[in-house]
């Protein structure tokens, strides 16, 4: 099943919302990867890991109906340590509050394109060993992979 197409300026406005979490991550200590597919086939929008390992996934949201027409994220769940949501500057917070979003366990950030804050900090959940290690070693392959392809186009493809 393919995901519906998003249109250009919420695609840029996500854009800009992932690189601001991607350099709250990394001032914190955790290096991050955008898009990244997970061992049960859902793309995460932000993936981060740790030097202990743990993990991090942040699904962004940049439109009202996006947010609350997200039905796939609990499937997140079970491969992170701690769950946020990130959201655009001026994005409605309120929104973010509904039980359905279990804002018990969701973090919230909100960022733009040169930075972001944590608004809500989010429950730690310990991941399985075995998800972690298998999840980490994807997470590696990745990463190298993209690398590669950065320095020749004729390896693009692996992720």
């Amino acid at each position: 099943m393919t995901e519906p197409a998003i249109p250009d300026g919420e695609a840029l406005k996500a854009d800009h919302v992932a690189r601001g979490v991607s350099r709250l991550l990394f001032r914190q200590e955790l290096v991050a990867l955008t898009e990244v597919t997970l061992g049960n086939g859902r793309r995460a929008d932000v993936m981060a890991i740790d030097s202990k390992g743990h993990i991090v996934i942040v699904e962004i949201k940049v439109s009202r109906a996006d947010l609350l027409g997200d039905r796939k994220w609990p499937d997140y769940l079970d491969y992170c340590d701690r769950f946020f949501w990130a959201v655009p500057a001026g994005f409605d917070l309120a929104l973010c509050e509904r039980a359905e979003l279990q804002p018990d366990i969701s973090g919230l950030i909100v960022a733009d394109a040169y930075d972001a804050a944590i608004v809500r900090e989010a429950e730690h959940r310990s991941v399985a060993a075995s998800r972690r290690r298998a999840e980490t070693l994807r997470f590696a392959r990745r990463a190298a992979g993209r690398l590669l392809a950065a320095d020749d186009p004729h390896l693009a493809g692996f992720d």
